[in-house]
C-alpha cells in the first residue's frame, strides 16, 4: 500500500498542517496563473466522500479509483479523504498524507467548482488514530459518504464504525468484494449500496418499461422459474439482476418460494447478461444484451401476438455508477 499512496497525486505534506497546506496550495495555483478559488469563495462543495482502499488495491487501480473520484467530484464538488492502509505492521504509529485540487468549469462561464483531495496513508498500529484525523480532514456539516473499494474480510471492515455510523452511504463493488459482503451484519443495513446494482440502471429501466405494458397478475401467471445467465466477466451484474427481478416480480404477486437461478452458461469470452422467465402455460419472456455491441433484444408473448424489440443498451461508467449508489 506505500506504493498506492506513491503513484496517487499530489504534494506530501505534515499531517498537522493539512488544512494550512490546502490553503497553500490554491495560493500557490492562482500565484502560478492555474485556476484557483477566491478567497471567499466557498468551493461549492456538496459533500465528503471517504475512498477506502483495501489490502488488494495495486498502485494501478488505486489511481483509476482517483480518477472515478475527481470525474464524479466534477459533477459533484466534493472534499475526497483517500485511506491507503498499510498490510504490513511495523509497529509504526506515523500517518502520512498528500493534498491535490483542481479547478473546473460548472453550469456556466462564472461557475469555477473545486474538488479538494487529502490521501492518508496509514498502519494498523495508527488506527485508533484515524477517525479522529479523517473527521479533521472532511469538511462540516456536509454528508459524508464512504466508499469502500477492495476489501478482503468484510469483519475487518466492520472495525471502522466511524465510518459505517456517521455515513449517508456505504458503497462497495460485489464484484471485488467478499462474499458476504451484501448479508455482513453492517451497523446500518439500509444505508449500503451495490455498484454492480448501480451499473445496471440502463439494464433495469429498459425492462421494467418493456414489462410495464404488461398487467402484473399476467406476468406471474403460470410463472415457473426465472433464471439470468452471463459471461465469466458479469456474475455480480447477474447476481445484482436477479436480486432485483425477485424483488420487482414479488410486488407483481409472484409465489415467495418461485425458483431463481444464475448460470454462467453464455460463452466466457464477450459480455453479456441474459433473463429468461419460464411459464407453465403459453407465456414467453426472454432478454439479453451484449454490452460490447451495446445491443439488446425481447422477445416475449403475454397471451397475445408475440413481440421481438431491439434496442440499445449500456452499463454506467464508474463515476455515473458511483452517483447512483450515492443518492438513490
Amino acid at each position: 500500500m506505500p506504493a498506492v499512496f506513491n503513484a496517487l497525486p499530489g504534494i506530501e505534506v505534515p499531517v498537522g498542517s493539512i488544512s494550512r497546506n490546502l490553503d497553500k496550495m490554491w495560493i500557490d495555483a492562482a500565484a502560478a496563473g492555474d485556476s484557483a478559488p477566491g478567497f471567499d469563495d466557498v468551493k461549492a462543495t456538496q459533500l465528503n466522500l471517504v475512498l477506502h482502499l483495501g489490502f488488494a488495491t495495486t498502485p494501478e487501480d488505486g489511481c483509476a479509483q482517483f480518477q472515478t473520484a475527481l470525474q464524479f467530484a466534477h459533477r459533484y464538488p466534493c472534499r475526497v479523504v483517500v485511506l491507503c492502509p498499510l498490510s504490513i505492521d511495523n509497529g509504526m504509529t506515523e500517518l502520512r498524507a498528500k493534498v491535490y485540487g483542481e479547478c473546473f468549469l460548472g453550469k456556466s462561464k462564472g461557475d469555477t467548482r473545486c474538488v479538494e483531495f487529502v490521501a492518508l496513508s496509514y498502519p494498523r498500529s495508527a488506527r485508533c488514530y484515524l477517525e479522529n484525523q479523517v473527521s479533521v480532514c472532511l469538511s462540516a456539516d456536509l454528508p459524508l459518504f464512504y466508499w469502500a473499494h477492495r476489501f478482503s474480510l468484510s469483519s475487518r471492515l466492520a472495525d471502522y464504525q466511524y465510518l459505517l455510523r456517521s455515513s449517508k452511504r456505504v458503497i462497495f463493488d460485489t464484484a471485488i468484494v467478499p462474499d458476504d459482503a451484501l448479508t455482513h451484519p453492517w451497523p446500518r443495513p439500509e444505508i449500503v449500496r451495490d455498484l454492480a446494482h448501480a451499473r445496471l440502471l440502463p439494464v433495469r429501466q429498459s425492462i421494467g418499461q418493456f414489462l410495464a405494458g404488461t398487467p402484473p397478475e399476467t406476468l406471474v401467471e403460470g410463472l415457473l422459474s426465472v433464471r439470468v445467465t452471463h459471461t465469466s466477466s458479469h456474475a455480480s451484474e447477474a447476481y445484482a439482476l436477479r436480486r432485483w427481478i425477485e424483488g420487482r416480480l414479488r410486488e407483481c404477486g409472484a409465489a415467495h418460494d418461485l425458483q431463481y437461478t444464475v448460470e454462467g452458461a453464455l460463452p466466457p469470452t464477450g459480455s453479456k447478461l441474459s433473463l429468461d422467465f419460464s411459464y407453465g402455460c403459453a407465456h414467453r419472456f426472454h432478454w439479453q444484451g451484449d454490452f460490447n455491441a451495446r445491443h439488446a433484444f425481447f422477445e416475449a408473448s403475454f397471451g397475445g401476438e408475440a413481440i421481438r424489440l431491439t434496442t440499445t443498451v449500456s452499463l454506467l461508467s464508474p463515476e455515473a455508477a458511483l452517483s447512483e449508489a450515492m443518492f438513490f
